[in-house]
């Protein structure tokens, strides 16, 4: 497969038609997978935000000065109030904000950026990245994934992972299939999604040099089942338990 930028976007400006303005840019094929950073999609939605309209709770101010306490810094509590009104739940408030967000992913912060946001004090993550991929996708007339980067539980460094996606599925199921030696496959799903996120994080870089889209091309999804669970349930899910009795046992230390 290849992958490549799309070179020759504006800064986007809340309203930007961004399906428009890519196609600008390249012309598309309707098996192309166009991964498409969430930040661009949040500002397009209107999701930039101030630190001043989010007064700090209670909750918050204790959040901000035992971190704060911690990492030797005084920290803002209308930051941890932002992370507070853009979670379902903080599965850890200390020493990070580990937070669920509306939409199912887990991340820190709830997602919310500080960077590269003109006139602006943070990016909020899309509301719902599964119905702007779908916007994306029907505009585009190609498979779109929206992309974030995220860090990793047990390793250092970040990579790219999918927040919404449409027109494929987000995993192959390989389960009922077998291996070169005849065993069946019984537990493998492959969150391709995730995968194609990170492949285009290869490319669109970080920081100030970073661009915020990709096109995947000449990749085949193959002959396999599909899913579209990405996003662990809570019973299928044996850390967040663990997380949870773990912050109660600290709460107070």
């Amino acid at each position: 497969m290849e992958v490549f930028t799309v070179d020759g976007l504006p800064e986007i400006q809340p309203g930007d038609d961004i399906a428009a303005l890519i196609a600008e840019q390249v012309s598309l094929r309707e098996d192309d997978v166009v991964c498409i950073a969430s930040t661009i999609v949040s500002k397009a939605e209107g999701r930039q935000a101030d630190l001043a309209e989010f007064p700090a709770s209670d909750r918050a101010k204790r959040i901000a000065e035992r971190i704060g306490e911690a990492a030797g810094e005084r920290k803002d509590p209308r930051f941890a109030q932002a992370v507070l009104e853009e979670s379902e739940e903080l599965l850890l408030e200390f020493p990070i904000l580990l937070a669920v967000t509306r939409f199912g992913h887990i991340t820190v912060n709830a997602g919310i950026d500080r960077s590269n946001i003109p006139g602006a004090d943070l990016l909020l993550l899309p509301e719902d990245p599964n119905n702007s991929a779908e916007r994306l996708h029907e505009e585009l007339d190609s498979r779109v994934v929206v992309t974030d980067t995220s860090g990793r539980p047990f390793r250092y460094g970040q990579r790219g992972v999918a927040l919404g996606w449409a027109g494929l599925p987000a995993a192959r199921d390989w389960r009922g299939e077998y291996d070169r030696n005849g065993k069946e496959l019984t537990a493998t799903v492959q969150a391709v999604v995730d995968e194609l996120a990170a492949a285009a994080n290869l490319v669109t870089g970080e920081g100030a040099g970073g661009t915020p889209v990709a096109v995947v091309r000449d990749w085949n999804f193959g002959d396999h089942e599909g899913s579209d669970e990405l996003f662990r349930t809570e019973t299928d899910d044996l850390i967040r338990p663990a997380l949870r009795a773990w912050t109660d046992s600290h709460q107070d230390r």
